[in-house]
Protein backbone atom coordinates (compact mmCIF):
# COMPACT_ATOMS: atom_id res chain seq x y z
CA UNK A 1 0.00 0.00 0.00
CA UNK A 2 1.32 3.32 -0.99
CA UNK A 3 0.83 5.60 2.12
CA UNK A 4 1.60 9.33 -0.34
CA UNK A 5 0.45 9.69 -3.60
CA UNK A 6 2.55 11.83 -6.10
CA UNK A 7 1.89 13.15 -9.65
CA UNK A 8 1.98 15.83 -12.53
CA UNK A 9 -0.17 18.49 -10.59
CA UNK A 10 -0.84 19.83 -14.22
CA UNK A 11 -2.84 16.67 -15.05
CA UNK A 12 -3.97 15.90 -11.46
CA UNK A 13 -6.01 17.66 -8.88
CA UNK A 14 -5.05 16.76 -5.34
CA UNK A 15 -1.02 17.10 -6.05
CA UNK A 16 -0.10 20.50 -3.79
CA UNK A 17 1.69 23.26 -5.95
CA UNK A 18 4.18 24.87 -4.27
CA UNK A 19 5.15 28.46 -5.36
CA UNK A 20 8.00 30.38 -3.89
CA UNK A 21 6.74 33.93 -4.75
CA UNK A 22 10.28 35.71 -2.55
CA UNK A 23 12.88 34.50 -1.07
CA UNK A 24 14.74 38.26 0.07
CA UNK A 25 16.77 38.76 2.85
CA UNK A 26 16.44 36.01 4.55
CA UNK A 27 12.97 36.21 3.89
CA UNK A 28 10.93 33.05 1.99
CA UNK A 29 6.97 33.48 1.07
CA UNK A 30 5.62 30.41 -0.45
CA UNK A 31 2.44 29.81 -1.57
CA UNK A 32 0.81 26.17 -1.44
CA UNK A 33 -2.64 25.35 -3.19
CA UNK A 34 -4.44 22.46 -4.41
CA UNK A 35 -5.90 22.61 -7.91
CA UNK A 36 -4.37 25.23 -9.35
CA UNK A 37 -4.47 23.62 -13.12
CA UNK A 38 -7.87 21.39 -12.72
CA UNK A 39 -9.87 22.81 -9.84
CA UNK A 40 -10.46 20.32 -6.85
CA UNK A 41 -14.27 20.05 -5.77
CA UNK A 42 -14.62 21.69 -2.29
CA UNK A 43 -17.58 19.83 -1.52
CA UNK A 44 -19.25 18.63 1.98
CA UNK A 45 -18.02 14.77 0.68
CA UNK A 46 -15.30 15.63 -1.16
CA UNK A 47 -12.71 18.25 0.04
CA UNK A 48 -9.05 19.09 0.79
CA UNK A 49 -8.76 18.90 4.92
CA UNK A 50 -5.19 20.50 5.22
CA UNK A 51 -1.97 21.43 3.50
CA UNK A 52 1.33 21.10 5.46
CA UNK A 53 4.57 23.03 3.97
CA UNK A 54 8.13 21.15 5.20
CA UNK A 55 11.68 22.59 4.80
CA UNK A 56 14.82 20.42 4.74
CA UNK A 57 17.65 22.95 4.43
CA UNK A 58 21.03 21.79 2.17
CA UNK A 59 22.78 19.72 4.85
CA UNK A 60 21.11 19.21 7.71
CA UNK A 61 20.19 15.77 9.49
CA UNK A 62 16.13 16.76 9.65
CA UNK A 63 13.64 18.84 7.92
CA UNK A 64 11.48 21.81 9.99
CA UNK A 65 7.70 21.83 9.45
CA UNK A 66 7.31 25.54 8.71
CA UNK A 67 3.42 25.20 8.82
CA UNK A 68 -0.15 23.79 8.65
CA UNK A 69 -3.41 25.17 7.39
CA UNK A 70 -6.79 23.45 8.24
CA UNK A 71 -9.91 24.15 6.20
CA UNK A 72 -12.55 23.67 7.81
CA UNK A 73 -15.98 25.05 5.78
CA UNK A 74 -17.21 22.59 3.02
CA UNK A 75 -20.52 23.79 2.44
CA UNK A 76 -22.07 21.93 5.44
CA UNK A 77 -24.73 23.89 7.67
CA UNK A 78 -27.73 22.28 10.22
CA UNK A 79 -29.74 22.37 6.92
CA UNK A 80 -27.19 19.87 5.50
CA UNK A 81 -24.46 18.88 3.53
CA UNK A 82 -23.41 22.09 0.68
CA UNK A 83 -26.28 23.92 1.90
CA UNK A 84 -24.42 26.93 3.72
CA UNK A 85 -23.04 28.35 0.45
CA UNK A 86 -19.53 28.65 2.55
CA UNK A 87 -16.68 26.86 0.98
CA UNK A 88 -12.57 27.34 1.58
CA UNK A 89 -10.07 26.86 -0.87
CA UNK A 90 -7.06 24.94 -0.23
CA UNK A 91 -4.56 27.94 -0.57
CA UNK A 92 -2.10 28.64 1.78
CA UNK A 93 0.77 30.96 2.45
CA UNK A 94 4.02 30.62 4.36
CA UNK A 95 6.57 32.48 5.63
CA UNK A 96 9.60 31.72 7.04
CA UNK A 97 13.19 33.00 7.70
CA UNK A 98 16.33 31.17 6.17
CA UNK A 99 19.97 31.61 4.68
CA UNK A 100 20.26 28.18 3.66
CA UNK A 101 18.66 26.37 0.16
CA UNK A 102 17.06 23.35 0.10
CA UNK A 103 14.01 21.20 -0.05
CA UNK A 104 10.51 22.07 0.25
CA UNK A 105 7.88 19.97 0.51
CA UNK A 106 4.15 20.30 0.85
CA UNK A 107 1.21 17.54 1.66
CA UNK A 108 -2.16 17.77 1.05
CA UNK A 109 -4.84 15.67 2.53
CA UNK A 110 -8.05 15.00 0.53
CA UNK A 111 -10.90 13.15 2.57
CA UNK A 112 -11.55 11.32 0.04
CA UNK A 113 -8.03 10.59 -2.15
CA UNK A 114 -5.85 10.21 0.79
CA UNK A 115 -1.95 11.65 1.22
CA UNK A 116 -0.41 13.46 -1.22
CA UNK A 117 2.98 14.78 -1.84
CA UNK A 118 5.07 17.74 -4.14
CA UNK A 119 8.33 18.92 -3.84
CA UNK A 120 11.23 21.61 -5.29
CA UNK A 121 14.03 23.34 -4.30
CA UNK A 122 14.44 26.45 -2.45
CA UNK A 123 17.84 27.96 -4.90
Amino acid sequence: MELLQTADWKKEKHVPVIEVLKWDNGVVEVKVSVGKEIPHPNTTEHHIAWIELIFHPEGEKFPYVVGRTEFAAHGASVEGPNTSGVYTEPVAHFTFKTEKGGKLIAFSYCNIHGLWMNETELK
